[in-house]
């Protein structure tokens, strides 16, 4: 997906989405993404208690909330390319900085980012508007 550029101006403008052609490959593609929504958000269990690798990385402030905001807007990028209109992926962008600014303060955001889930916030939001839409 290369930017076209407009000619003399040197700006570009946004590509097309590309969606996957049928119901079987966007069903894989949120496999995918459900696979990395589970592991920052709950993929080990202490007593019942579910987190990820976002709570464990909150442990450094500032640094492991960063390095955690990076596959978090890979989902957004890929809720994209599926299609998802404007409105739902700015409702995404918000979980996924809410969950950064949250995580980022000291000792708080540690246990903030425990119980606020954005990457498995983020996954409802897609599957609702992908089951909306008609299968082709």
């Amino acid at each position: 997906m290369a930017s076209l550029l407009r000619e003399g101006r040197g700006m570009t403008r946004r590509p097309t989405t590309r969606r996957p052609a049928t119901r079987q490959q966007v069903d894989a593609e949120l496999v995918r993404l459900d696979r990395l929504a589970k592991l920052l958000d709950s993929q080990f269990s202490i007593l019942g208690f579910r987190f990820g690798w976002d709570g464990i990385a909150s442990l450094v402030p500032v640094v492991g909330d960063a390095a955690t905001m990076l596959p978090s807007a890979y989902l957004i990028w890929r809720a994209r390319e599926l299609g998802l209109p404007a409105s739902v992926l700015r409702r995404m962008a918000m979980n996924t900085a809410f969950d950064f600014v949250g995580g980022s303060v000291p000792v708080a955001g540690t246990v903030f980012d425990l119980f606020f889930k954005a990457n498995l916030k983020n996954m409802a939001l897609l599957r609702r508007h992908l089951s909306e839409i008609p299968e082709r």
